[in-house]
């Protein structure tokens, strides 16, 4: 069996700190002492603006401090740069981890019989993803964030046929049927 949690991150790519990025771009990625690459992605973060035209009318302009940009090759990967940190943390856990710029899910594999210290340990992995995410200016969204509990239709059927929710703070997400990732539908039995 495969518990499977996907997380939604609200504004992600919106929430990015410049001075952390460049920081880590630095440090973790070793862009130090290379005069011009970490100036170039300085300058490339900073001094963008935005303005709106609706109905004739023009706003005032809007000075981005935070973000990456998005419609372009780049954003994504510098998010992912941002957001590697999370990899460690799911490793801490023993939780297998994949992300596509945004969009992260967690796995863990285990026996039918043991669905109870698995969702513990996956609720424990949420808690530390959270308070890191909420010091790096992140915010897990619990109301897109769903739980899958995967395997064949015997395995799912064993039992009393029912699966441990997910407890977060206040928030319960109670496991789904089917969950989409990146555009596809995935069933509880593995099926598309």
């Amino acid at each position: 069996m495969r518990d499977r949690c996907l997380l939604d991150l609200t504004a992600a790519f919106d929430t990015v700190d410049h001075e952390l990025l460049l920081l880590r771009l630095e440090r973790q990625f070793g862009l130090c002492g290379r005069p011009t690459v970490l100036p170039w992605f300085r300058s490339y973060l900073s001094g963008r603006s935005f303005r709106v035209l609706y109905g004739g009318s023009m706003s005032s302009v809007v000075y981005i401090l935070c973000s990456v940009p998005q419609g372009s090759v780049l954003g994504p990967r510098l998010f992912i740069l941002y957001f590697a940190d999370l990899e460690d943390i799911a490793k801490e856990h023993c939780v297998t981890i994949h992300s596509f710029a945004d969009n992260t899910q967690l796995y863990l594999h285990c026996s039918r019989n043991d669905t109870t210290t698995t969702i513990a340990r996956l609720e424990q992995c949420l808690v530390d993803i959270n308070y890191w995410m909420s010091a790096d200016r992140l915010k897990l969204n619990m109301d897109k964030t769903e739980l899958l509990w995967a395997g064949t239709r015997r395995s799912l059927s064993m039992g009393d046929g029912s699966f441990p929710s997910l407890q977060l703070g206040g928030a319960i997400i109670a496991p789904s049927q089917h969950v989409r990732v990146l555009g596809v539908i995935f069933s509880a039995d593995l099926s598309l």
